[in-house]
C-alpha cells in the first residue's frame, strides 16, 4: 500500500470514535478528574499512578493501558508519551487526554486494532510533566499568553535543559572508542536536577521503555536525536550541524511514521519553516543541551523523539478538535512502531531470565540490555543482522537473523556459564613448587610479612 494511503485508511477506521470526545482545556484538577474518569470507564485495562510531585506539590500522574495493568508481561514492550514538559505548550497535554479517552472508548466498542494494541503493548501516558508551569500559562489564557509565560517550572527552570549532560560524556567517550549507551550518571546528579526531572529519571530507570515521544509546541515537525551537536557554538553564533546517532535511519523512519500519518506535518512548510518530510535531526535545527530526548537514548533502552505539534503554543479551544483529527492516527500509528525489529529472552541453561544482558548488533554501535525478566527489545529496520548477547559470567552467543517489515522477529538466547579456569600453579626458579614441602617449611616472619620496625 502506498505510504500516503496508510494514514488515510487508518484514520477512516478510527473516525467514528471522535464524536465521543470533549474538546476543552483542562486545568490541573480537571485533568486529574479526566484521568480518573477514563480509569473508571475502563477499569480492567487501565491503572493510574504517580511518579512523584512537582515543586508546588502537584502529582505527576501517568495513565497506563494494558491487559494486565501494573504488571510487566514478558515480551510485551513498554511505551510512553510525555506531554506539557514546557508548561505553556499545551496541545500535547490535551491530545494525550483525548487519546486516553479514545483508547478507552474504542476498547469498549471492540475496535480490533485498539484491542490488539492494548493487549500487546503496555502504554504509559503522562499528559503533564510540568503542571505548575501550565497553571501559570493558563491564567493568562490562550489570547494573551506570552511566548515564554509558564514555560519553566515553579523554580524558573526549563525542564528540557535540566537532565544530566550525557552527550558531552558520550562525545568524549567516542573520541577514545568508549560506549555511547547506558552511560552512568555523575555522582552529584540528584543535586543538579528539579523535582520533576528527578521523578522522570527514576521513572524511566524503573521501566524498560522501548519507544517514546515527548510532545511540544511552537513548530510542526518530528525531531529526532541527537539534539546536541559536539561543537555547540562557533564564534559566539549558534551553529547547526547534523548530528546523527548510530540508529539514524531508524530514527528517520520513526519520525516519518508520525509525520506522514499527521494531517499536514509531512508537507514540510509549517509556521514559516520548512522541514523535508516534516522531520529534522535535532542538532541540525538547533543544538540543545541537557534535553530529555538524548538522555533517554544515552541512559536507557528507550528510543525517543520530540514532536512539535502546533505553531500556536496555547491554541484556542475551538482549534482543539481540528488538531485532534490531525494527530489521532499519528498518535496510534507511532505506538504501533514499538512492534518492530527483534525481541526475545536471554536465559541461562535452566531457563532463568538473565537481567542486564547486553544485546549488540553488528554495525550499529549502540547496545540495549535485557530487563528484570530477561526479555529484551531491539528496534531495527527490515534487514539481516548479526546479533550477540553477552552477560557477565556467561559465554556470549551470536546469531544471524532477518527482520521483516511487520511483526518483530523472535530471537532467544540461552547462555552457558563461562568455564571456570584453574589458577596456574606457582613456580620458583623454573621448577614446580612442592606444595606439601612448602607447607612444612618454616618461613621466617620477616620474610612473610616484611621487616618489622
Amino acid at each position: 500500500m502506498a505510504r500516503w494511503l496508510r494514514p488515510l485508511v487508518g484514520a477512516l477506521l478510527l473516525l467514528e470514535g471522535a464524536a465521543a470526545l470533549s474538546f476543552l482545556h483542562h486545568r490541573y484538577e480537571e485533568l486529574v478528574q479526566a484521568l480518573f474518569r477514563v480509569q473508571s470507564q475502563c477499569p480492567y485495562v487501565t491503572r493510574i499512578y504517580s511518579i512523584g510531585r512537582s515543586v508546588e506539590g502537584r502529582h505527576l500522574y501517568v495513565l497506563e493501558f494494558s491487559d494486565s495493568p501494573g504488571v510487566h508481561e514478558r515480551l510485551e514492550p513498554e511505551f510512553k508519551y510525555v506531554g506539557n514538559m514546557h508548561g505553556n505548550e499545551v496541545l500535547g497535554r490535551e491530545l494525550l487526554l483525548q487519546l486516553s479517552e479514545f483508547l478507552c472508548e474504542e476498547y469498549r466498542r471492540g475496535n480490533e486494532r485498539i484491542t490488539r494494541l492494548i493487549h500487546d503493548t503496555r502504554i504509559h501516558i503522562m499528559p503533564s510533566m510540568n503542571p505548575d508551569g501550565y497553571e501559570v500559562a493558563a491564567k493568562q489564557g490562550p489570547d494573551s499568553n506570552g511566548y515564554l509565560t509558564g514555560r519553566n517550572n515553579a523554580n524558573g527552570v526549563d525542564l528540557n535543559r535540566n537532565f544530566p549532560d550525557l552527550n558531552t560524556l558520550m562525545y568524549y567517550s567516542r573520541d577514545i572508542s568508549g560506549p555511547n549507551h547506558h552511560i552512568p550518571l555523575p555522582d552529584n546528579w540528584k543535586s543538579q536536577v528539579e523535582p520533576e526531572t528527578l521523578a522522570v529519571i527514576q521513572w524511566i530507570s524503573s521501566y524498560n521503555f522501548v519507544l517514546s515521544a515527548n510532545l511540544h509546541g511552537g513548530a510542526v515537525v518530528a525531531n529526532y536525536p541527537y539534539d546536541k551537536s559536539q561543537d555547540q557554538r562557533f564564534r559566539s553564533h549558534r551553529r547547526t550541524v547534523n548530528t546523527p546517532t548510530p540508529d539514524d535511519k531508524l530514527f528517520q523512519k520513526l519520525a516519518k511514521t508520525y509525520s506522514y500519518a499527521h494531517g499536514w506535518m509531512h508537507r514540510g512548510w509549517n509556521c514559516g519553516d520548512y522541514f523535508a518530510d516534516g522531520i529534522t535531526n535535532g542538532a541540525s535545527w538547533y543544538s540543545l543541551s541537557k534535553g530529555m530526548q538524548d538522555f533517554n537514548y544515552l541512559y536507557t533502552n528507550c528510543f525517543e523523539i520530540t514532536l512539535e505539534l502546533s505553531c500556536n503554543k496555547f491554541p484556542p479551544e475551538e482549534d482543539l478538535e481540528r488538531q485532534w483529527m490531525a494527530n489521532q492516527e499519528a498518535l496510534v500509528a507511532f505506538i504501533e512502531e514499538v512492534h518492530q525489529g527483534i525481541k526475545g529472552v536471554v536465559s541461562d541453561e535452566n531457563n532463568n531470565g538473565i537481567a542486564g544482558a547486553v544485546i549488540s548488533v553488528q554495525g550499529i554501535s549502540h547496545d540495549v540490555t535485557s530487563g528484570d525478566m530477561g526479555d529484551y527489545f531491539r528496534l531495527l529496520l527490515p534487514g539481516t543482522y548479526t546479533v550477540t548477547a553477552s552477560a557477565e559470567g556467561y559465554q556470549s552467543q551470536t546469531v544471524t537473523t532477518t527482520v521483516g517489515p511487520a511483526a518483530p522477529s523472535l530471537v532467544h538466547f540461552q547462555l552457558k556459564p563461562e568455564a571456570v579456569r584453574k589458577p596456574p600453579e606457582r613456580k620458583a626458579s623454573g621448577t614446580r613448587v612442592n606444595n606439601k614441602a612448602l607447607q612444612k617449611k618454616v618461613v621466617p616472619r620477616a620474610t612473610r610479612w616484611g621487616t618489622q620496625r
